[in-house]
């Protein structure tokens, strides 16, 4: 049955039988502690950056491109767009167990609709465990990114590798996909992006959300430029060459300035501004569980 077909108790089944481990194990998940996956502001700038390598996959591309979940689409619904991505990556690197699974709950209900028909150029179901592993991967990488240019290369350890693993099981990546260590996640990392194949209308999407042209006219004649900068800046080369676009002299010398002058700042900043606004959507996110809205 196409997802369009789809009732909303038939989401809600299939949302329910994408809990598809035994209780005890998913309590293990639930339950693992997070304590060395700080989030710091600059996240919020690399954005762009991230949601363009975990579109790169062509399955997560055209999952998002022919999403049928109008009130998550990016072009539609810019401002709950991001707001429910950031506050899946706040929950699952600084929530608590019960916030974790709340989430899960809801974002399952939203995926229960996002799966291929007979006219996609790609099969793709966003249960799917490797495509939701790329998206963790992912997430975690650009965890690594902006540790390296902005916060202590000394916190990319093994062990926060291994916390990494929540930006998956927080889903239904089961705990056992992701690589067993850091070396293996970057062979696994590398050989997914030497595979990647982006064609001109993922392209065409990705510019379009690299130069903010989800945003309101003044927003995207002002910025567009700023956040196409900053985002080809913090993708990697391999990327960019699937893309077709490269870094001009003047770009890097304006990234790395705009870059050193963030660092610099975040030295000086006390911890809840190194942190906003994570910490705000994780405030958020609390007080929309505490009074029952709509999560995401």
């Amino acid at each position: 049955m196409p997802a369009k077909e789809l009732s909303t108790a038939q989401a809600t089944e299939l949302a329910h039988q994408a809990e598809n481990m035994p209780r005890s194990r998913r309590d293990e998940l639930d339950n693992v502690v997070v304590d060395k996956l700080d989030m710091l502001g600059p996240a919020l700038l690399a954005g762009p950056a991230n949601v363009i390598m975990q579109l790169a996959l062509p399955a997560v591309g055209y999952g998002v491109y022919e999403s049928r979940v109008e009130s998550g689409n990016l072009f539609k619904h810019p401002v709950k767009r991001t707001r429910t991505t950031l506050t899946y990556l706040t929950v699952a690197a600084m929530g608590s167990p019960d916030l974790r699974k709340a989430y899960r709950h809801a974002v399952n209900k939203a995926h229960a609709y996002v799966r291929s028909d007979e006219n996609s150029p790609v099969k793709y179901n966003a249960f799917d465990p490797k495509l939701q592993l790329w998206v963790a991967a992912c997430l975690y990488k650009g965890w690594e990114d902006v540790e390296r240019l902005f916060g202590d290369p000394a916190n990319i350890t093994e062990e926060a590798y291994q916390q990494g693993a929540v930006m998956g099981t927080t889903l239904q990546m089961p705990r056992e996909l992701w690589p067993a260590t850091r070396a293996d996640f970057e062979e696994y990392w590398q050989t997914t992006i030497a595979e990647l194949q982006i064609d001109d209308v993922i392209r065409d999407h990705l510019l379009a959300i690299a130069t903010l042209k989800f945003s309101a006219p003044p927003v995207r004649i002002v910025l567009g430029w700023w956040s196409y900068m900053l985002t080809i800046g913090f993708l990697e080369e391999g990327f960019r060459e699937k893309m077709g676009i490269r870094q001009t002299p003047l770009e890097k010398t304006v990234f790395d300035a705009h870059t050193f002058a963030l660092r610099t700042a975040l030295k000086v900043m006390p911890k809840p501004l190194r942190e906003f606004p994570f910490n705000l959507f994780l405030a958020d996110v609390k007080w929309r569980v505490k009074t029952g809205r709509s999560l995401v």
